[in-house]
């Protein structure tokens, strides 16, 4: 009979503890709020998880402290506890048990996937390309933003490929982090559900400024969407229709497309040469040679960075801007760097 109590109160604490537990995980808010369809159901599990966590957590202590307490040696006690045996059945059973906790946690995972993954037929597409330390992103018929705007309640499908190493794409809010692999296109999709600003991080170790490497999001109306793009559309055409290089754009490009990361303007040291004086002077390369900053050598070296390794610098330091940029946009900003004086 006191087997049996003891049984009892150690089921009953660990209900006890479970339901705190539990509430303590609610209480710290672990979760950012949900702003997609997606982060619906991978809330939902994590919950489960969370909950199962703490069961589990409460059975494995519960027992163990009630054990310290209530059979601990009192005062007086020499002789040696009771002598148990193992128990084939109890064995059984704690093997059996978690093996079909975790196959039942698999099927259950396997249905989140397909959900998350659940494609829509008139998803928007959108480009967007990773770097050392970057986002951009480019729209149909091409334009290019340094900013992610989506529409509201209408799938998106990213397109995303890595120009170096492999970074990581994750608004928290969306739940969803998904890994860019170099070599790869990797569909991202997701549903915004939830108006507002958020922010785009990369969750992979990438580099020395890893912890910069984020860009703003946007979640707008469908038609404030409808509005961006047009008004971008129409002067990303005004602007091929007048191909003509531009100082100004390219300072724009400049800090959009990530080179103010790796270039000065000042002549102060970086990563990457500075462009303060850079157009017209003779640079040192790594061979030993000297070559004339001239607006072929700048364009080049845009294109195909490795085709000439600056003495000082390392090889493979920048990525082929060459399969970001298009020609104009290159042209403009050589234009821009031959202003900076």
């Amino acid at each position: 009979m006191r087997n049996v109590l003891h049984y009892v109160m150690i089921l009953i604490l660990v209900a006890m503890a479970t339901v705190l537990v539990s509430m303590g995980f609610d209480a710290i808010g672990l979760m950012p709020i949900e702003a997609s369809a997606q982060s619906v159901p991978i809330d939902w599990l994590f919950a489960l998880e969370m909950k199962a966590t703490a069961f589990f957590f409460a059975l494995i202590m519960v027992p163990l402290l009630y054990s310290l307490v209530v059979f601990r040696r009192r005062k007086g006690e020499t002789g040696d506890g009771e002598h148990i045996e193992g128990h084939t059945g109890l064995e059984i059973t704690w093997t059996i048990i978690p093996l079909i906790i975790v196959i039942a946690l698999g099927i259950v995972g396997a249905d989140n996937l397909r959900q998350i993954q659940s494609a829509d037929p008139q998803a928007i597409e959108v480009k967007v390309i990773a770097h050392q330390w970057d986002w951009s992103f480019e729209y149909p018929p091409g334009f290019s933003s340094d900013e992610l705007y989506l529409p509201v309640d209408q799938q998106v499908v990213l397109k995303m490929q890595s120009l170096d190493v492999i970074h990581s794409f994750w608004v928290a809010e969306f739940r969803i982090k998904q890994d860019v692999v170099p070599g790869r296109i990797i569909d991202y999709r997701v549903t915004p559900t939830l108006l507002g600003d958020y922010v785009v991080r990369c969750a992979e170790l990438c580099g020395l400024k890893h912890a910069k490497m984020e860009k703003p999001v946007h979640v707008v109306t469908k038609a404030a969407y409808d509005k961006w793009v047009a008004e971008q559309t129409e002067a990303y055409l005004l602007v091929q229709a007048n191909p003509n290089p531009d100082a100004t754009r390219g300072e724009k490009l400049y800090s959009q497309t990530g080179c103010k990361t790796c270039h000065s303007l000042d002549g102060s040291k970086s990563i990457g040469p500075t462009w303060k004086g850079l157009f017209g002077s003779k640079v040192e390369l790594a061979d030993g040679t000297k070559v004339s900053a001239d607006e072929a050598y700048l364009s080049e070296s845009i294109k195909d960075p490795n085709a000439k390794i600056v003495a000082g610098f390392n090889a493979n330091a920048m990525p082929d801007f060459g399969l970001i940029l298009k020609d104009l946009q290159i042209k403009d900003l050589v234009a821009f760097i031959m202003t900076v004086k």
